[in-house]
């Protein structure tokens, strides 16, 4: 679901239980949910003052960006960041772990049941 600002209906989720992954820029549980996508993420980091901030991927759900975090990678937040700048160091590492996790999902290297 890279990119995909929708939430997917019920119906849908659960005929795909924990088989949908999705990215997000930020370190989730923090800066998730409707809304918090692109540079509304990247500025909701900054303006906070966090050091941090980074990528994760998980499991979707029913709720926007809810589902258990398979793999995370954190990018430090510069003082002379801008939403842009943040944004473009977070997209080199989205690029690097989204393809590692869902080859490492498709050989069940996760603990994720889809019962």
């Amino acid at each position: 679901m890279a990119g995909y600002l929708r939430l997917l209906p019920g119906v849908v989720v659960r005929e795909y239980h924990n088989r949908i992954v999705n990215i997000h820029p930020a370190l989730l549980p923090k800066y998730g949910g409707k809304g918090m996508y692109g540079h509304f993420v990247h500025e909701a980091v900054i303006a906070s003052g966090d050091k941090e901030s980074g990528v994760s991927v998980h499991i979707v759900d029913e709720i926007y960006d809810h589902g258990k975090v398979l793999e995370q990678i954190r990018v430090p937040v510069l003082p002379d960041d801008t939403p842009d700048t943040l944004a473009a160091r977070v997209l080199e590492q989205e690029h690097k772990i989204y393809a590692r996790v869902l080859e490492k999902l498709i050989k069940g290297k996760y603990e994720v049941s889809n019962g």
